[in-house]
């Protein structure tokens, strides 16, 4: 039975970390959206660009413990860059 419990807990933890790890991607991306329509705008971005890159930080503690991926920091130059795609 303390087997079963521990796979169960194993699981359940796994399944926290995957759910938390979906809600802060999310955030990440609507940081990114509003870097980008700042960007477009000519207006200043850093505050935005801080906040992604505070959400990525979680995201990447997160998945050193295992089972979800890990996000790269967002630079001036990439929001830049891609404003410049568009």
């Amino acid at each position: 039975m303390s087997v079963h419990h521990e796979i169960s807990k194993h699981s359940n933890d796994q399944h926290a970390r995957v759910r938390q790890f979906a809600e802060l991607d999310e955030k990440r991306e609507q940081w990114i959206d509003i870097a980008l329509q700042k960007c477009k705008e000519n207006a200043d971005f850093s505050k935005p660009l801080a906040k992604i890159n505070a959400v990525t930080d979680q995201i990447n503690e997160l998945a050193r413990k295992g089972i979800v991926p890990q996000r790269k920091n967002v630079t001036k130059e990439m929001i830049e860059e891609y404003c410049q795609k568009q």
